[in-house]
């Protein structure tokens, strides 16, 4: 944010800082659209997975070595962010599949050749039931992991909430705590709910997330069968 403040300074736009925080959001929505209508080139493609990759390891990172978890409160944002980044870049991948994927392996650009390659092995059989195995194990194990954990932890925050409310108001009465510092902590509590909530919500974004991946996934290997056959 900082960065932010002074890079408007030094270009005199300081006092658009309210509006330009405004256009972000409208501005993101439109790129997304049109990374999903228009046919996008394959160096922005690749460009956009590379930046995905960097931005989901970015924020492992940042996850791993947190101390609490509100202390990363912008994280189920993110992780909206980033699914929806990923559906758009599906969509924009899957039309230059299935449009050039004919002229040869790097059709659509040298992210996907690369993790193509590199999941078969030089092995077609092989490499397809790798690819299955990985599936089950994002879809069965990991989201529908996530997706559990999430919802238990938001269930438990929400079911403790009476009781700490009512210890803050005891500590209070008895003189323990301030009126400054019992209007800290009952922030933190709501801070805290608000939090798990929208991870429990962001979890079943990601569930559907991955369940659309492996329909686009089919979608890519029937359509291209198809226009295969037409085209020949």
């Amino acid at each position: 944010m900082r960065v932010m403040e002074m890079t408007l300074q030094r270009l005199g736009l300081e006092n658009y800082r309210p509006l330009l925080k405004g256009l972000v959001m409208p501005i993101g929505i439109l790129a997304l659209v049109a990374m999903m209508v228009l046919p996008l080139p394959v160096f922005l493609l690749d460009t956009f997975f590379v930046s995905n990759i960097l931005v989901s390891l970015l924020v492992l990172m940042v996850a791993i070595n947190i101390q609490r978890p509100l202390d990363f409160s912008s994280f189920p944002s993110l992780v909206l962010i980033a699914t929806v980044l990923r559906l758009g870049l599906n969509v924009a991948s899957t039309r230059i599949v299935l449009s050039e994927g004919h002229t040869g392996p790097d059709a659509a650009g040298k992210v996907i050749e690369a993790f193509g390659n590199f999941v078969i092995s030089g092995n077609y059989a092989v490499g397809l039931f790798v690819f299955l195995i990985l599936i089950i194990i994002n879809l069965v194990v990991v989201t529908r992991g996530a997706g559990r954990v999430s919802e238990v932890s938001a269930r438990f925050t929400l079911d403790a909430m009476p009781g700490k409310q009512m210890a803050i108001d005891a500590d209070l009465n008895a003189g323990v705590l301030t009126n400054e510092e019992a209007k800290i902590r009952r922030e933190e509590i709501a801070e805290e709910a608000d939090f798990y909530g929208a991870m429990d919500g962001a979890s079943k974004f990601v569930k559907g997330d991955a369940i659309a991946s492996i329909l686009i996934l089919v979608i890519n290997i029937v359509g291209g069968l198809i226009i295969g056959l037409i085209a020949a």
